[in-house]
């Protein structure tokens, strides 16, 4: 019998409670109550969805390293305020649909602040994705070639939070830039949060994109709802073995 319910349960993809079965049924044979027993089967399978679940959000995300906040060097980085980002962890911000930008020279913690806290949301049950901005704007233009821009854009803008990593010194042209600005303004309208590192001031970023009007709405939107990290320390990579 015990075969048979292992059966069913796989071939209806219940893979929590058949795991869980043996277990529930020694409980059983010891007593346990029927309604208690089915209690426990359902709430193991739950729990093997929600992980499941989150296994599959951080595998999507595509996110390059396993950092987290807890492994974050707070007490070598001094020009990070610890509770400051605790409390972006929180996640917050994604309910005011604001923006983070981590800005700083090479090697202070930018992007492992940031994966730190998308992590964060992913483990949440928010979706997101990691995206190296060069990377980004390369798929851009080539989607043109088979049309799906407006497909990858959909997609993009329906990610809770959306990391957009090292943005910076970077070779663009027209269409990435317009693809670029589209993404923006339909995420800023959209009330989605983006995290973005980089180590241009925003008056720079006027050498980066162009033309300049377009460039002042972008700024406009994405500062206007916004938690700006400025970190001036030293680079972690100084006296590291790595």
């Amino acid at each position: 019998m015990k075969n048979k319910i292992i059966e069913l349960l796989e071939s209806l993809k219940f893979n929590g409670m058949a795991m869980a079965l043996d277990s529930q049924i020694a409980l059983a044979e010891n007593g346990t109550a029927a309604p208690e027993i089915i209690c426990n089967l359902l709430q193991e399978e739950l729990r093997f969805r929600q992980e499941r679940s989150m296994q599959n959000r951080l595998k999507n995300a595509k996110m390059p390293w396993e950092w987290t906040l807890n492994s974050f060097p707070f007490k070598k980085q001094l020009d990070v305020n610890k509770n400051q980002i605790m409390t972006l962890a929180g996640l917050d911000f994604l309910q005011r649909g604001e923006n983070i930008i981590f800005h700083g020279k090479t090697g202070v913690g930018k992007s492992g602040l940031a994966v730190g806290i998308l992590r964060q949301a992913l483990i949440s049950g928010f979706r997101g994705r990691f995206y190296d901005v060069q990377r980004l704007l390369d798929d851009l233009y080539a989607s043109l070639a088979d049309r799906s821009t407006t497909r990858m854009l959909n997609a993009l803008c329906r990610y809770d939070i959306l990391l957009l990593d090292e943005l910076g010194y970077l070779t663009l042209n027209k269409e990435q830039m317009n693809a670029f600005f589209k993404l923006m303004k339909e995420r800023y309208e959209a009330c989605k949060s983006t995290i973005i590192t980089t180590n241009l001031e925003p008056e720079n970023w006027y050498n980066l994109l162009n033309p300049k009007d377009m460039v002042d709405a972008l700024l406009d939107r994405l500062y206007h709802r916004c938690v700006v990290i400025k970190i001036d320390g030293d680079s972690l990579r100084i006296g590291s073995s790595e």
